[in-house]
Parts: structure tokens; C-alpha cells; sequence
């Protein structure tokens, strides 16, 4: 079916006529069904001789090299007169231009657009998602300089960014390439709403049908936008925009500078727990434009887009956003105590069943996250900056509550961090270090080497006495009940050995990632039927499995071993003070939410 282009200006002409002294971009989308676009750059006049332009190696929000380049091609260059310019190839992310005689440069490329789950690029008959990382290139020599972007698109697209619109409908401008390559663009068709919050203004764009409610969305984001107070003086924007992606697959979320994408199966939007997931995940995006956005580790900044920027700092930017998501949803009321309790547990439940807290320090987590991978090695040798960021931030907070008996809270370093390092400051751990002194009057080095550059040791018993808590096990009150362990997960839907547990009784008997069951006992075995089949055996049991390891036919005995049964679930003490109370409230601010007998109060 032919669509009908919005009109825009031939490149050529745009620039002839142009006035603005900056960088222009464009792109053109008129024919999006093969995830296909040309892009132009016109930089201002260039002196002669060599002329790097680059394309980012990886986009913020994810600490990754990424063979971004490989997505364009047909590129090529030319003069004010419309001579070409010769070029060479120094870099995956690189193109050196050769000037004979100084001029104003115009580049331009094909670009595929199919990476969707990557947050990157996507083009479709429908809509485009730019990342300006993995679409427009830059030069260093102009990565300060203001900029326009423009671009032409069917018929009944709308265009939508967090960048200040241009003159036209489908263009925007930024005062450089760093709010460009922060400012990523959704055009195509889409639900639009306009709200306010907290004397801010904001967007909701959702691309894609599927079971979600729109009122509700903007109801809750705009309980959300009240918070930020609990923890910053003032907001680092005017207007936000939340960019949604109900899809068929893809999930996620990137933070912006002034915006966030997410990404969630279209019909997960409706069950109560699916729709905590969209709206936790926004919360944690909407955290991140302070932390990461407006002040982030010195590793950071300036971002360096043609290689990866070492912090051992990445759990507070990482970790601490996702420590705070539930506290804010839960202190706006948009979720209730009992769910931002659940939350808790489950995390320190997930902590306390990774054995790789023994081995790697959140530090260290920190300054391998470029090359971090996930797998059996990762479960049992790693932590990841999100998991353990944020029980280093739970460790922390208490810490300060405890030391400055209520009166500041982690909360505290992170309005100081906003205070006295935004970008285009950076801080460093003495800087953390230095906020914690002035806070509590205490030296905090011993306590961050025992627990940021040291694998943690904590005591949840302990800590969660100080709010009147205790971490439970099933539905009666943690009635103490068990199940039998195995001492490794499944591959979902298969008998694939995914994970085992160093040190335990699978492991010990010699199984490895990889293995893939065949019986128990002698008697075969199925991916749906093992949960079943491994409840005819309690604790301690000796079995002998069955398995293929390359391709060969093996046996081991394996002894079982138990886990508590039921979720875990975070309860009153037998017997709670009123300082313990007031400690709950301070450290997550709300009231003390259970009744004389233990039970959720009803709200």
C-alpha cells in the first residue's frame, strides 16, 4: 500500500536555505516496512584535512559494547559544492574524512532499524524508536555544538522526544549531542496523554495495543511525580516523557535524561502483578533521571561514546534506583505496605540464594558490568549491581538511621549528590565517603570495606529487628515447613541442567550446567513431571539420576537437599516498641502497617 509523506524540504535545499549555525540532522522513514532509513548530517564548515565522525560503541543505560556500526551502510560524504569527500575507516565506530580544503561537510548512510529488545533502533510499518547512540553520528569536534534534528514520516505519524520541538512537526532541537544522545525520539502511531505533577509537565506515549489502562497509567505516574521531593530538592527537568512499547515480546527499560522507554508484552498490563511490574519499572526510571541522569560516577563524565567508562560505583547508580522504586510508589500510595514488603522479601530471599555474594564484591560487580555475563559461573561466582547495589544500599541506610538515631537516611546522600555533583561534576567513593561523615560524624571506611569493597556478610535478623521485622516462610505465620532441593534449576520447559549451587549436593556429585536428566531411579523422567516426581523423596534421600553429559550416558548418586517452603514474606515481631516503629517509618516512610495481631491493616 503507497503512504503518503509528510512534506519536508530536500535535504539540499534545507541546507542552502538553512540559517542555523548548528549541526542538522535528518532522517528520512518514508519507507519503514524493512526496518530501513537514510540519514544526513550536515556539520558546519570543517577545516582541511582529517575529520573524525563517529557513531557511539554503546548507548547509556547499558554498560555494554555493542556492534552498533554494523547497522549502517551505503555511507559516504560530500562538500559545500557537492563534491565528494574521500573517507576511510579507522574504527568500528569510526569514519575519518580527508578535507582538501576547508568546507561545510554533509555525511550520510543507510541505517537498519530491527532492535527492538535492544533499545536501540527500530523501525517499522507503524512506528520508529531512535536511540540517537545507534542512529546519528557525531563528530568531537562538534559534540558541544547545538544541533537540529527533522524528520520525514508517513502520513499520521505523530513524533514525539523529550528535546524542545523545532519549527516544524517532526523536528527538534538540543543545545548538543549529549541531550540528543539522552533524548531519544518515538514517532509513528501511538496513544498520547498530557499531565501534570509536582509543577512539572509530562507525556504518556504508548505504542502498541494490548490490556493496559491509560487513565490509570497517568493517575499513578502522576502520584509518582509527587514524590521526588522525599528525596531531592527540585527536579532536574520541565517536561518528562514515559515512551511505553506494548509488544509481542520485547522487555525492558532504558533511563533518559528527560524521558524513559519501556518495554512489556501487550497483555501484561492487567493482573495486578503484571501491571506492579510496568509501573515499579517506571518508577526506577523516573529515579534514574537524578541518579545516573543528573549526577552519576566521575567514570561517567563526561561520557566517553567510543568506550566503556569504569566505576566501582555503578551499584549506587544502578542499585540504590531500584532500593528507592518501591518506597516512593509506596509512600505516593500507589502500591500498598504489604506489596512493598513482599518486594523486600523476595529480594533478601534472591540474595541469600546466590552463592556468588560469597565471592564478588559489589565493587567489583561494579567494575566488571562491562563484561559481565549471566549463567552458572555468574550465579555462583558473581553478583549483579542491581541485586546487590541494592542491599548495599539497604545495609547503608539502616546504618545511618542507626547512627544518627532517625534524623538523616540514605536519602540524605543522595540529595547531597544532586546538591553538590551534578554533571558536569562526578563523584567518587571519598566523596560518598566524605557525605557520610558530615551526615553521621562517623568515619564509614571500615564499614565500606566490609561491605562495598569485600563480598557482604549481613544479618537480615538483626537488621530487620531495628524496624520490628523478621523474614518468614510460608503462609501460617513462617510455619517452618520445607521442600526438597535439589541443588540446581532447570532450563525452563526442559531437563537441561541451567544453574547448580557451588559447594552442594549436585555439584558435589559431579553434575554441571549443560547435563541434561533422563531418569531418576531408573525410571524416566519429564521436564512437566519433575517438580512431581522429585516430591516422592524428602530431605537426605539418596538418589541415583540419570543423565546425558556430551552426548554420553552417565549415573551419579545424589543426595537431596531442602529449602523453606512457601515465599517469603517479611512479618511483626512477636513484640514491637515504639522506637522500632518509628525506625520502620523512617526508614521507609510510612506509618507502621500491621494491627494489634500481626495482620495487614486494611487501608
Amino acid at each position: 500500500m503507497e503512504q503518503k509523506l509528510t512534506a519536508f524540504l530536500p535535504l539540499s535545499l534545507f541546507i542552502s536555505t538553512c540559517a542555523f549555525a548548528g549541526v542538522d540532522y535528518h532522517i528520512d522513514l518514508s519507507s519503514p516496512t524493512h526496518h530501513l532509513a537514510k540519514v544526513e548530517v550536515r556539520f558546519p564548515k570543517v577545516e582541511a584535512g582529517d575529520f573524525p565522525v563517529n557513531l557511539p560503541v554503546w548507548r547509556t543505560g547499558k554498560y555494554q559494547v555493542l556492534p552498533l556500526a554494523d547497522g549502517v551502510r551505503a555511507f559516504q560524504a560530500i562538500d559545500a559544492s557537492g563534491n565528494a569527500v574521500p573517507w576511510r575507516r579507522s574504527a568500528s565506530g569510526e569514519w575519518v574524512l580527508s578535507l582538501p580544503v576547508a568546507s561545510e561537510v554533509t555525511v550520510s548512510y543507510q541505517l537498519y532499524a530491527d532492535e527492538l529488545g535492544l533499545r536501540t533502533r527500530h523501525i517499522d510499518a507503524t512506528h520508529a524508536y531512535l536511540d540517537a547512540s545507534s542512529v546519528f553520528m557525531y563528530s568531537p569536534k562538534f559534540r558541544d555544538q547545538e544541533l537540529s534534528v527533522s524528520l520525514t514520516v508517513p502520513e499520521g505519524w505523530q513524533s514525539y522526544s523529550g528535546m524542545s520541538k523545532g519549527d516544524g512537526a517532526h523536528s527538534f532541537v538540543a543545545p548538543n549531542y549529549d541531550v540528543l544522545v539522552d533524548s531519544p525520539i518515538e514517532t509513528g502511531v501511538s496513544h498520547h496523554r498530557r499531565f501534570s505533577s509536582a509543577k512539572r509537565d509530562y507525556e504518556l506515549v504508548v505504542w502498541g495495543e494490548g490490556n493496559y489502562d491509560l487513565d490509570k497509567m497517568v493517575t499513578d505516574l502522576t502520584k509518582l511525580g509527587t514524590q521526588a521531593s522525599a528525596i531531592w530538592d527540585g527536579f532536574p527537568f520541565e517536561r518528562y516523557v514515559y515512551m511505553v512499547h506494548a509488544t509481542s515480546g520485547a522487555r525492558g527499560a532504558t533511563e533518559h535524561l528527560n524521558s524513559t522507554v519501556i518495554q512489556l508484552p501487550r497483555f501484561m498490563f492487567r493482573e495486578r502483578k503484571d501491571y506492579l511490574r510496568f509501573i515499579s519499572t517506571a518508577s526506577h526510571e523516573f529515579i534514574h533521571t537524578w541518579n545516573v541522569k543528573a549526577y552519576r560516577p566521575a567514570g561517567l563524565v563526561p561520557y566517553d561514546y567510543q568506550q566503556e567508562g569504569l566505576t566501582s560505583l555503578l551499584w549506587i547508580a544502578e542499585g540504590s534506583t531500584s532500593y528507592f522504586q518501591h518506597q516512593l510508589l509506596a509512600r505516593a500510595g500507589v502500591i500498598t505496605a504489604k506489596e512493598l514488603l513482599e518486594d523486600i522479601a523476595g529480594r533478601i530471599d534472591r540474595h541469600q540464594q546466590t552463592p556468588g555474594r560469597e565471592i564478588q564484591s559489589v565493587a567489583e560487580a561494579s567494575l566488571g558490568e562491562w563484561v559481565a555475563q549471566g549463567g552458572d559461573y555468574a550465579h555462583n561466582h558473581s553478583v549483579n549491581i542491581y541485586s546487590e547495589g541494592y542491599m548495599a544500599s539497604l545495609a547503608l541506610d539502616m546504618a545511618i538511621l542507626s547512627d544518627t538515631k532517625l534524623k538523616h537516611s540514605y536519602r540524605d546522600v543522595h540529595r547531597a549528590l544532586y546538591r553538590d555533583f551534578a554533571v558536569p561534576k562526578g563523584y567518587r567513593v571519598d566523596d560518598v565517603k566524605g557525605i557520610l561523615t558530615q551526615l553521621t560524624g562517623k568515619d564509614y571506611g571500615p564499614w565500606w570495606q566490609s561491605h562495598i569493597d569485600s563480598p557482604m556478610v549481613l544479618d537480615f535478623d538483626e537488621l530487620l529487628s531495628r524496624a520490628g521485622l523478621r523474614l518468614v516462610y510460608g503462609k501460617d505465620d513462617g510455619d517452618g515447613k520445607t521442600k526438597v532441593y535439589p541443588g540446581f534449576s532447570l532450563v525452563s520447559g526442559s531437563l537441561k541442567l541451567q544453574t547448580l549451587d557451588r559447594g552442594g549436593k549436585a555439584w558435589e556429585a559431579g553434575l554441571v550446567a549443560g547435563n541434561e536428566l533422563v531418569a531418576i531411579n531408573g525410571l524416566k523422567v519429564t521436564g512437566e513431571g519433575f517438580d512431581k516426581r522429585l516430591a516422592d523423596f524428602k530431605a537426605g534421600d539418596s538418589i541415583t539420576v540419570t543423565y546425558f553429559a556430551d552426548d554420553s550416558l552417565k549415573q551419579t548418586t545424589l543426595v537431596l537437599g531442602e529449602r523453606p517452603e512457601g515465599k517469603a514474606a517479611l512479618k511483626p515481631l512477636e513484640k514491637v516498641s515504639d522506637k522500632q516503629k518509628a525506625f520502620f517509618k523512617a526508614w521507609l516512610g510510612i506509618d507502621w502497617p500491621f494491627d494489634k495481631k500481626g495482620e495487614f491493616r486494611k487501608s
